[in-house]
């Protein structure tokens, strides 16, 4: 039978070990510092033992933490009397879980869901095997150059194969995914939920989200803290809920994310939000000034321990160490907490960096170079049409979907010089012009050391087949950077002159200058015929979009009118109607108009390629 203790005996056995160490550290200084450390040890333990129901350490547990939290205010230094007798019998308390921590054994009915494993391999003994592997594959190199290549080659080419999949098993042994985490994490909520009389649901998204292994490991003890949070100080109790117009389940849910060159995951609760005046009296009662509260700086208060709004001690709540105890293990990680909290509910999201992590990326080639873009930022890949691209004084812009968006060759940022715009990636917010995609696969990627000279679009480094590196590039900062391309871009073309929209229909107006001054140009309107004539007198303009049907003069009647007079007989005009007939359509080419557009088949495209043709210079 699998033993469900396997990692909790690890992990009570070095706790128990460190409150052995402070307490004995606490008989010869006062230290606030320590207390509060052996607390978080303490709580850590509790909250642990109840995941894999061992009901006499999780109570051992807390009446540890009921002798520590007096300390917490007035530490206790010494072999005075008074001290002596605290110690000794916190000292005897820690003895007596020593025991059990050390003879953990399986259970007739085994809990199901044991806490996660620690990082599987330490990372420099994995990276001590890469770079093993890596100097196998340069001395296979040099083995392709000795004779008899033929019937070498087919060797080298297996072992090479082999080589390749032994070194990704390897590089995937260092990471461990946020969906390790899911039995604990919905282990806990579900205790929590019963023990407080709450009804609640657990979530868990991103599980495939795969990190560094210690990260995750570092992780899990701050997360069941949130949920246990979560379940205990957000969630409201079912009547209440129902009064507020909510479900009378509670919804908790874990959302992770690879973000760059840092892992998000976020504890969200659509409970009551923070208590703001709960936590104000709380840190008054702890003779506290809190000042001026809102959501933000009460989520501070809490952080920095020792405050609590539950009305009375409980294995579940009352002593205020649960985020003092996720500050300090996002701190170790050189991580960051922020938080969002409002009558709808909470969100807590630890932000902390990481060394390697594992996505799914799409690999697109460059000229002679290959880089991997996230697939998860990439909304589509289109092969573009001419009439789709706009060339504008501010770069380039790609039609999608009827929406105009920024759009650069991906290999100007890399130096790579090309003018291709048949294949454009489409993420949010911008479009990269590349010489064709690759393909999809995941791949393990290493974080660019700081302080290394490299763009900030380059999130990291992944290696191919052959062991070379390549780079994956940050999709948020690709966006940003759209801007730097463009200004990298040969020859910019010259802003055209205005053009004159004439319609006497707002709707149509504001449309058309919508479409026009999101491709660059700059708009002018007139509200018929008489107004265009009027303004053509006294103004320069690139071309002309006419509506026929107007009030007084019609649009074939103006454009007859501009060809009549030599000083704009040469401006173009193209008419856009809803009359789609034959006989229309002749009439329009009779009196000049270089195009005719039906406003039933309008087409955004169609038109910005049509005005491109004739404002060309």
């Amino acid at each position: 039978m699998a033993d469900p203790y396997k990692y909790f005996r690890v992990e009570a056995h070095e706790i128990v070990g460190d409150l052995a160490k402070g307490l004995a550290e606490l008989e010869t200084r006062a230290d606030a510092a320590l207390v509060a450390k052996l607390l978080r040890l303490a709580h850590t333990l509790k909250g642990a033992a109840r995941i894999v129901r061992h009901k006499e350490l999780a109570e051992l547990s807390h009446e540890l933490e009921t002798a520590l939290d007096p300390l917490r205010e007035a530490p206790i230094a010494g072999r005075n009397a008074p001290a002596v007798t605290i110690l000794d019998a916190m000292s005897a308390h820690v003895r007596a879980m020593a025991l059990p921590a050390a003879t953990l054994a399986a259970p007739e009915q085994p809990p199901p869901l044991p806490l996660p494993p620690p990082a599987r391999l330490e990372s420099t003994a994995i990276d001590d095997a890469l770079g093993g592997i890596a100097s196998v594959h340069g001395l296979l190199a040099r083995l392709r150059g000795v004779t008899d290549p033929v019937g070498l080659a087919r060797g080298l080419d297996h072992i090479e194969r082999e080589l390749v999949e032994i070194r990704r098993d390897v590089e995937h042994l260092r990471l461990s995914s946020v969906g390790s985490l899911y039995a604990a994490l919905e282990r806990t909520a579900r205790d929590a939920a019963a023990l407080a009389g709450k009804r609640v649901r657990f979530a868990l998204e991103g599980a495939d989200v795969r990190v560094d292994g210690h990260v995750i490991t570092a992780l899990h003890g701050a997360l069941v803290q949130l949920v246990r949070n979560a379940v205990v100080h957000g969630i409201e109790p079912g009547a209440a809920r129902t009064a507020a117009g909510k479900p009378a389940d509670g919804l908790v849910t874990i959302a992770a994310h690879a973000r760059g060159r840092t892992i998000s995951i976020a504890c969200r609760d659509d409970g009551r939000g923070l208590d703001v005046d709960a936590i104000r009296d709380a840190a008054r009662r702890r003779g506290r000034d809190p000042g001026m509260l809102d959501a933000a700086r009460a989520f501070q208060l809490l952080l920095g321990g020792g405050l609590s709004t539950a009305r009375e001690v409980t294995e579940l709540a009352g002593r205020g160490i649960g985020l003092e105890l996720v500050r300090a293990a996002v701190g170790e990680l050189g991580g960051e907490i922020a938080v969002d909290s409002g009558p709808a509910g909470t969100t807590i999201t630890l932000i902390v960096p990481v060394a390697v992590t594992a996505i799914a990326v799409i690999d697109v080639a460059l000229a002679d170079r290959v880089v991997a873009i996230p697939q998860a930022a990439v909304r589509r890949v289109v092969r573009v049409r001419p009439h789709e691209l706009v060339h504008g004084s501010d770069g380039m812009l790609l039609c999608i979907d009827d929406v105009m968006v920024p759009a650069a060759p991906l290999g100007a940022l890399f130096g790579t010089r090309g003018e291709r715009t048949e294949t454009a990636v489409v993420l949010d917010g911008a479009a990269f012009f590349v010489d064709r995609t690759l393909g999809v696969g995941e791949v393990v990627v290493r974080a660019v050391p700081a302080g290394t000279p490299i763009d900030a679009i380059v999130w990291g480094m992944a290696l191919d087949d052959e062991g070379h590196p390549y780079a994956v590039v940050e999709p948020r900062e690709l966006v940003a950077a759209i801007g730097r391309a463009q200004r990298v871009q040969p020859a910019a073309v010259a802003r055209p002159l205005p053009i004159l929209v004439v319609d006497d229909s707002l709707t149509t107006r504001m449309l058309e200058q919508s479409i026009l001054e999101s491709a660059g140009y700059d708009v002018e309107l007139a509200v018929s015929a008489e107004d265009a004539l009027a303004k053509l007198a006294h103004g320069d303009y690139a071309m002309m979009l006419v509506d026929v049907e107007m009030p007084g003069m019609d649009g074939f009647s103006l454009v007859a009118e501009l060809r009549a007079r030599p000083s704009l007989a040469h401006l173009p005009a193209v008419l856009v109607t809803s009359r789609d007939a034959v006989a229309d359509r002749d009439r329009g080419r009779a009196v000049g108009a270089q195009g005719y557009i039906v406003k039933g088949r309008f087409d955004q495209g169609e038109l910005l390629a049509l005005i491109r043709r004739l404002v060309q210079p």
